[in-house]
């Protein structure tokens, strides 16, 4: 693959990015008791940064979808590195929900735009593999970034660990200016152009596939821990045990799923994806209980895969589909990813509320046979519109 190491650096960013997105989680209690807050008032600084970039990344990217690539994601690194800075010296808990939005817009901006640049600086069999590169460094963010983060912050304070993420920045900045080539669409594309991406129904139906499948994984991964200690006698460091598996197994997905979706096609990632995604929650909700630890491990960790598989599939899928404008497919696909994690973390509380922590693996199936359903109807309706177009060109 030409430019690999561009890619690698573009997944340096979206890793660094990633890990100011959860590093609050790691860090609460020291931020809550600097800014005289509560914990849950501490907890919207994640919630601000996921709404941020879900809503504000694609209007912005689809305002500017004629200006270079190449200065867009300079220009917005280096607003992601000022946000970093700025927290240093966020003293007030609302100066900190200011630089939250700032980290959400770019960083999600950021993110869109690396994968859409990886796949122009790539060979074109090699554009599921970029992806996968690109957010295997999303997904290290909370093998790594996270618990790093963590003991970092506890020698050079949360401050100082973002400092430390703005001063890391500078490498991706750096490297995108030196070697990363002007990037400009050939036409200029007008804002209804951009809008009637979405009158596509394939578009459509794709990132609604994505709402429900990240909205079933977020139901039960946001709760794991009590999920895990409900299922099975293990104890506090057991569990941190098996979550950095789970972590590794996602780490593990994104780059097996972008080397699957070269070989195989999107189609074929997607449906066997989420297939194993069901098949997993199905197992953990029916007989979870009564697996072996070894049996239960592995039925966690191929889920996990499974679902982080399948994410470079559907963001390849839309580049195909709208390939004069590949960052308004993914920056829509990226938004439904933020807001499947905020609709799945926000039922599973519910469910939680009102019956029991062990019930939260049929509420993440369910959400994933809704993503089934559609994807087979997605594909279905694709064989069909190609079996008629062949019918009428005899």
């Amino acid at each position: 693959m030409k430019n690999r190491m561009l890619v690698y650096i573009l997944a340096l960013a979206v890793f660094l990015i990633g890990t100011i997105e959860y590093i609050i989680t790691g860090i609460i209690q020291m931020v809550s008791s600097d800014l005289h807050v509560s914990t849950s008032s501490t907890g919207l600084l994640v919630t601000t940064f996921a709404l941020s970039s879900a809503i504000g990344a694609p209007i912005i990217i689809a305002l500017t979808i004629n200006v270079d690539r190449k200065k867009l994601l300079l220009s917005m690194l280096l607003v992601f590195i000022a946000s970093t800075f700025l927290s240093f010296s966020s003293f007030s808990y609302e100066m900190m929900l200011f630089t939250r939005v700032l980290q959400g817009v770019s960083g999600g901006i950021v993110t869109v735009v690396a994968m859409a640049v990886a796949t122009r600086l790539v060979e074109k069999d090699k554009r599921g593999n970029a992806i996968g590169i690109i957010l295997m460094g999303l997904s290290s963010s909370l093998v790594l970034g996270v618990p790093i983060g963590t003991f970092l912050s506890s020698i050079i304070g949360w401050r100082g660990l973002f400092i430390a993420a703005g001063v890391l920045t500078l490498i991706p900045f750096i490297f995108v200016f030196k070697n990363v080539p002007s990037i400009k669409e050939k036409e200029s594309i007008t804002i209804g152009k951009q809008l009637s991406v979405l009158k596509n129904k394939k578009v459509v139906i794709t990132v609604i596939i994505t709402l429900f499948y990240i909205s079933g994984y977020s139901t039960l991964f946001t709760y794991l821990t009590p999920f895990l200690q409900g299922q099975s006698n293990l104890v506090i460091a057991e569990i941190s045990g098996v979550l950095l598996l789970a972590g590794i197994s996602s780490f593990l997905g994104s780059r097996v799923g972008g080397l699957t979706v070269d070989k195989k096609g999107p189609k074929f990632t997607i449906f066997i994806g989420l297939l194993l995604q069901a098949i997993m929650l199905l197992l953990l909700s029916l007989i979870g209980g009564l697996l072996s630890l070894v049996g239960f491990i592995a039925v966690i960790m191929i889920w996990m895969l499974a679902t982080w598989g399948t994410s470079p599939a559907q963001q390849l899928y839309l580049v195909t589909q709208v390939p004069r404008s590949p960052d308004i497919g993914i920056s829509v696909n990226t938004s439904f990813i933020q807001f499947g994690f905020a609709l799945g973390s926000a039922l599973g509380g519910y469910v939680i509320n009102i019956s029991s922590v062990l019930n939260l693996g049929w509420m993440g199936l369910g959400f994933v046979i809704l993503a089934l359903l559609m994807a087979t109807i997605l594909f279905a309706f694709e064989r069909a519109s190609k079996d008629l177009a062949n019918s009428n060109t005899k």
